[in-house]
């Protein structure tokens, strides 16, 4: 960052180093801190969908339950997918992102620290608008996927799906400026020598995933804006009475949807591209096809939406498009598997706990894939379409596929962002625990689609015969909930006074373990040139990257100020939303007072110290 200049040893440990309470994480502009936060946000909302999860299983443990009424179970299975979807998967991955990426291109922060910072605020704001619903007995209650005509006034009244158009709509806002930033830190900030062909393959899986980012959000912003002009202002564009649509509205989500599928694996294949090659102690095997396949994943992405929608009638010739490129796309994801096979054969594995996460994504992944192949068959996709088998793919998919990337990247990086270890003992029974219970919670559901029990619904009949795989399920998920609290256990307790760690505990290869964890608040005293892909791994590269990354530099790069007004920008945003369920049209139009007030000072507060 050209801008960045340097500053005494003693002004910037007053200046920065000293801010530890609570108004320093309010006003922080930094990658890190940032990130700690969208994680342990992010953290909070997979309990809370957690929660709600196990109220549904608990009601579908046994044919003809009625623990909670049909409302409350829409509310609560409509919210599960939501928050799971915008809330935890989503954000968790930009957590990540924000940590670990400047890191590993040898940059000292984001291209734009402030609008770092308000991504960040306007997603919290939004998760908590959106869950203050039930506050109001208004919670969403027409799935997560707002099918028209469910979401219009006759069939769904009150404000439920405001709360979950508006919520959503500002939810859309800090991912489009997630991907801007980070797509503007990796073109701009890598440091010298640091090719494209050169990055760890994480932070390939985030360059990616922010272009979708920018580019997916977009159109359920579309969609989102249709269904609240339908119903506010009475316009039809998802009624047919009026001329409207409602199958248009599969199109715009679906067109978004797919594409956010690979938002949410993209930087799990990422994750343990990284890992793998790590504590298999030999470079990640093909890795310009496994960059490639990552591109061609995002790109046909966006051509096979429509295998969501076999069953609207869309004719032979469409749904023969959308067969064939549903397979297509099978090849690349294909070819990341053996790739991370073929890192693992013959070299010298070691088992960690991000070693068993990474290879539990690759075994759990693969099944979900396969029965994703399944639905790619049109006749085959309309006997499984809406049924449990549905909904044990898309959980093989993003729970065994993207979060179990994500833990492999919790224990992977914890020792770099707090200095010390999570404990491998419990770290293995997080794992062994995630890995029954998951399978025993979503595998059942494959054969209780398969006998005919159709998803979202409040409850089935006994004489479907399918008792025993919602009991087994049932009890699944009270395994998979105790191995979230042994993950919370083990993050609280390490955090606390877990065993320290050097560096570069796990002998990894690229930039970011050639800085002292936790990393100084400036990330790099000076920034390293890089010669190869693994450059810790070459002898002589790395004594040349570590003296001058050990290093304590005489003057310390000046950093950012920390500013208040991302948090205040991010408020009057979500004011104004929140305003549009009142109808009150003069009261919004003077909502929009702050948010110009706040852009104005943000545009005249002084970035960086004064005289720099």
């Amino acid at each position: 960052m050209s801008s960045v200049g340097t500053q005494t040893v003693e002004q910037q440990h007053t200046s920065h180093e000293e801010d530890t309470g609570l108004w320093s994480w309010i006003t922080t502009v930094d990658h890190k801190r940032i990130a700690i936060m969208y994680f342990v946000t992010a953290t909070f909302f997979f309990f809370v969908a957690g929660a709600k999860a196990l109220a549904i299983r608990v009601q579908l443990m046994f044919p003809e339950q009625e623990l909670i009424t049909p409302e409350v179970y829409n509310q609560f299975f409509t919210m599960h997918g939501t928050t799971m979807i915008f809330l935890v998967a989503m954000p968790m991955a930009v957590a990540f992102f924000n940590y670990v990426v400047p890191l590993q291109i040898g940059a000292r922060d984001v291209a734009f620290p402030r609008l770092n910072a308000l991504s960040y605020w306007v997603f919290l704001f939004g998760g908590l608008y959106l869950n203050s619903s039930f506050i109001v007995g208004a919670a969403p209650h027409a799935s997560w996927v707002g099918y028209a005509t469910l979401t219009m006034p006759e069939f769904s009244p009150g404000q439920n799906t405001n709360f979950w158009l508006i919520g959503l709509s500002i939810l859309g806002i800090a991912s489009i400026a997630g991907g801007v930033n980070f797509i503007t830190t990796i073109i701009n900030m890598r440091a010298p020598g640091m090719k494209l062909m050169r990055m760890p393959l994480f932070t390939w899986m985030t360059f990616v995933t922010s272009f979708l980012l920018i580019t997916a959000i977009p159109v359920i912003g579309v969609a989102l804006i249709y269904l609240g002009f339908d119903r506010l202002f009475g316009t039809v564009f998802f009624q047919p009475a009026g001329g409207g649509d409602p199958v248009l509205w599969q199109h715009l989500f679906w067109i978004f949807g797919h594409p956010e599928v690979y938002i949410l694996i993209l930087p799990a294949f990422g994750v343990i591209s990284d890992v793998i090659p790590t504590f298999s102690k030999k470079p990640l095997f093909g890795y310009p096809i496994v960059v490639y396949a990552g591109l061609l994943i995002g790109f046909i992405g966006w051509g096979v939406w429509s295998h969501h929608m076999f069953t609207v009638g869309l004719g032979p010739i469409a749904d023969s498009f959308f067969v064939a490129a549903t397979m297509i796309i099978a090849i690349p994801t294909g070819v990341k598997i053996f790739n991370w096979i073929a890192t693992m054969w013959g070299g010298s594995l070691k088992f960690t706990t991000a070693m068993l996460f990474s290879v539990g994504l690759v075994a759990v992944f693969t099944v979900g894939g396969l029965s994703g192949i399944m639905h790619a068959s049109a006749p085959v996709n309309l006997q499984q379409h809406d049924t449990y088998f549905v909904v044990a793919h898309f959980h093989y998919v993003i729970v065994g596929g993207a979060m179990m990337g994500l833990w492999a990247g919790l224990y992977y990086w914890f020792p770099k962002v707090r200095g010390r270890y999570l404990s491998e003992t419990l770290g293995k029974w997080h794992f062994w625990t995630t890995m029954i219970g998951f399978n025993l919670t979503f595998f059942p559901m494959h054969f209780a689609g398969i006998f005919g029990m159709p998803r979202r619904i409040y409850t089935y009949s006994a004489e479907l015969n399918v008792d025993i795989y919602n009991q087994l399920a049932t009890i699944g998920a009270f395994i998979f909930a105790l191995s979230a609290v042994i993950m919370a256990w083990n993050l609280v307790k390490s955090w606390r006074g877990g065993e320290k760690a050097p560096a570069n505990p796990w002998g990894a290869p690229h930039l970011e373990w050639s800085i002292p964890s936790p990393p100084h608040h400036y990330n790099f005293p000076a920034i390293p040139t890089v010669q190869s892909r693994e450059p810790l791994w070459n002898d002589g590269e790395r004594e040349a990257i570590l003296a001058v990354t050990m290093e304590e530099p005489e003057t310390e790069p000046v950093m950012p100020n920390p500013s208040y007004w991302p948090i205040l920008l991010a408020a009057s945003i979500t004011l104004i939303w929140a305003l549009v369920m009142t109808g009150i049209w003069w009261v919004i139009a003077l909502a929009i007072l702050p948010v110009i007030y706040c852009v104005f000072k943000w545009g005249m507060e002084p970035a960086f110290p004064e005289g720099h």
